[in-house]
């Protein structure tokens, strides 16, 4: 197994970890750090083993941080709107 399928495992077991701990902020500050680490890794795992996997590592973590994803695609879909009624 590579050092960037690795990296991403143990990346998995600590925000689930995480996301089981109580939070004052509805843990969103856990999902910032959890964002800034994720992101190189993808690239990383991309960089390593394929695009296809580089996908799939997205697709995992999109699915342990749901909330941020839901409201970046809220997010998007009222900026494209206000963009057509301009």
């Amino acid at each position: 197994m590579s050092t960037s399928l690795i990296l991403a495992f143990v990346w998995f077991i600590i925000a689930n970890v995480l996301a089981m701990v109580p939070s004052r902020d509805n843990q969103w500050r856990r999902a910032y750090v959890l964002i800034a680490l994720g992101v190189p890794l993808i690239g990383y795992v991309t960089y390593e083993n394929g695009p296809w996997l580089g996908l799939a590592v997205l697709a995992a973590g999109a699915s342990v941080l749901r909330w941020p994803v839901i409201y970046l695609g809220r997010w998007m879909q009222r900026y494209l709107n206000r963009r057509e009624g301009a």
